[in-house]
């Protein structure tokens, strides 16, 4: 029977290039100089360390780091925006989550997506993964067209497809 599994993984690679580029851009941007901006990624646990002086830079770091993101074809939605905290003296500190894997709400959500839409296919969660089963290979298609056109509130992503 054909198959393929929804999941959602960020490529550590391509995390790390895209970070890279941002501490470049922040390094040469002229209303970061003088400034003590740091952004660290913690590959391990799939975390990014922020800190700077104040909110402004804070956001304009953000915006940045959605940018590069964007550059380097992986989703925004893959980040999770803590909240700032104060570290030491007058600096801001903030956490950002890399997602990894889908939650429990939003691999129940993807089923009922795919149950609503009346096709002729199977759902079956499986940890952190999604997969569809089917007997048509058109069928598995359309399902991975349907996810593509809602939005489930994480990046996706289609492995696996075997027939």
């Amino acid at each position: 029977m054909p198959s393929f599994d929804i999941v959602s993984k960020v490529d550590l690679q391509t995390l790390d290039n895209a970070i890279n580029a941002a501490v470049r851009e922040l390094a040469t941007r002229f209303d970061f100089r003088d400034s003590k901006t740091t952004v660290e990624l913690d590959k391990k646990n799939y975390q990014l360390q922020v800190e700077t002086e104040n909110e402004m830079r804070m956001d304009a770091v953000e915006k940045i780091l959605i940018g590069r993101f964007v550059k380097q074809n992986l989703d925004p939605k893959a980040l999770d925006f803590g909240k700032d905290r104060y570290a030491s003296g007058n600096k801001l500190r903030k956490d950002i989550k890399i997602k990894q894997g889908i939650d429990k709400e939003s691999a129940k959500k993807i089923v009922k997506l795919i149950k609503d839409a009346n096709l002729k296919v199977q759902a079956a969660i499986m940890d952190d993964i999604v997969r569809v089963t089917g007997k048509k290979i058109d069928d598995l298609q359309s399902v991975i067209a349907l996810c593509r056109n809602n939005d489930v509130g994480i990046p996706l992503q289609y492995i696996n497809m075997k027939s």
